[in-house]
C-alpha cells in the first residue's frame, strides 16, 4: 500500500461505510498469469471496518471497485478503474461501482470516465500525517 494512496482510499470508504478489504486479490499469480491487486473494495451493507486479509467472498454481494492514485487524473488510472470491474465479475457480485480517486481532475478525460460509469473522486494533495492521524 502506498501512503500517498492509502489515505485516500480509507477516506472515501469512511465516506460511504461498509466492509474495506485493502489490495483486493483479484488474480493470483500462475505460470502465465501475473497478480491482480485492486486498491480497495468496499463490501456495503456490512459492519464498517478494514478487513483483515486481502480476500472476502463477494458473491452476491453490492460492492465497490476502488482504484486510487495521488496524481491527476489519467488514463492509466481510468484503465485499471474500468478493468478490474471486469476482474470482480468472475466472483459473481450482485453489483459492481466502479471508483477511481485521484489527487487533481482533467477536464478532458473526466466526462469520459462518466460516459463508461466511472466515478471520479478528486481528493487533493495534503499533508498525509493530518489524514493517518
Amino acid at each position: 500500500m502506498s501512503k500517498h494512496e492509502t489515505w485516500r482510499t480509507r477516506k472515501y470508504w469512511k465516506s460511504v461505510g461498509g466492509l474495506l478489504i485493502e489490495e483486493f486479490c483479484a488474480v493470483r499469480r500462475g505460470p502465465f498469469i501475473g497478480t491482480r491487486l485492486i486498491d480497495g473494495v468496499i463490501v456495503l451493507n456490512e459492519e464498517t471496518r478494514i478487513h483483515n486479509s486481502n480476500f472476502f467472498d463477494i458473491k452476491d454481494r453490492d460492492v465497490i471497485s476502488i482504484q486510487t492514485k495521488q496524481n491527476r487524473l489519467g488514463m492509466y488510472l481510468m484503465g485499471q478503474a474500468f478493468f478490474s470491474a471486469d476482474l470482480l465479475e468472475t466472483f459473481k457480485p450482485k453489483s459492481i461501482k466502479r471508483v477511481l480517486i485521484c489527487g487533481m481532475n482533467d477536464e478532458i478525460l473526466h466526462p469520459i470516465c462518466e460516459k463508461y460509469n466511472i466515478e471520479v473522486v478528486v481528493i487533493p494533495n495534503v499533508d498525509i500525517s493530518t489524514e493517518l492521524g
